[in-house]
């Protein structure tokens, strides 16, 4: 059963509808206590990084002890920025920490916000992207994006390159949003849905 978060950052409808043509099985935690039950954790989310202080301490004890538990996370656009260490578009709302840097605005040597299709660059070897060849399109909208690290293991250029897609041991995060992604984004999702039901399968590339 994968827990679907909503901090008001967006309708979930999309999203929803999404994870039931995969055929997973997922609720709407109404409080922290309500996620000891899940076996996946999305995180989703459009707008502004501060939507993300909904999110009370409660909340947070309550995800960061699920995914120290090895439960598999996957957070989408706002969602994977979150996953950081926090965001400059509101420096004072702390991220989840689990990778390291900050969000930063995209140059405007383009126009911002970065709204549209665009390719993957995969980079390395790939669980979440398992079937999703480099060059794939994918369908964005944000204006600030998580920088190119070792956790990141597909890019995408729009003015620089970004981080689109990070991985790491249990915790996963693409800054496309799956739900409008078509084909593409379906494949993600049942990619973590394979996850969420075969424990002992890491998220992440072997060494």
């Amino acid at each position: 059963m994968i827990a679907l978060v909503d901090y008001r950052a967006g309708n979930l409808t999309s999203v929803r509808k999404a994870l039931a043509a995969v055929g997973a099985e997922f609720f709407t935690p109404q409080r922290p206590s309500d996620l000891a039950r899940a076996d996946g954790l999305i995180v989703p989310g459009v707008g502004h990084f501060g939507s993300t202080r909904a999110l009370d301490e409660g909340w947070r004890s309550a995800m960061l002890a699920l995914i120290n538990a090895d439960v598999p996370v996957l957070g989408i656009c706002l969602g994977l920025q979150y996953l950081f260490e926090g965001s400059d578009e509101a420096p004072d709302a702390p991220g989840l920490g689990l990778l390291r840097g900050r969000s930063t605005l995209l140059p405007p040597t383009l126009k911002v916000p970065h709204v549209g299709w665009n390719a993957l660059e995969v980079t390395a070897p790939s669980t979440i992207l398992e079937g999703i060849p480099t060059g794939s399109q994918v369908y964005f909208t944000h204006s600030y994006a998580a920088p190119v690290t070792d956790a990141c293991v597909a890019s995408t250029t729009h003015s620089a390159p970004f981080a689109a897609v990070v991985e790491r041991n249990n915790i996963a995060g693409v800054q496309f949003h799956p739900e409008k992604s078509a084909d593409v984004g379906l494949r993600v999702l049942r990619n973590f849905l394979r996850i969420t039901k075969s424990p002992n399968l890491p998220i992440t590339k072997s060494p």
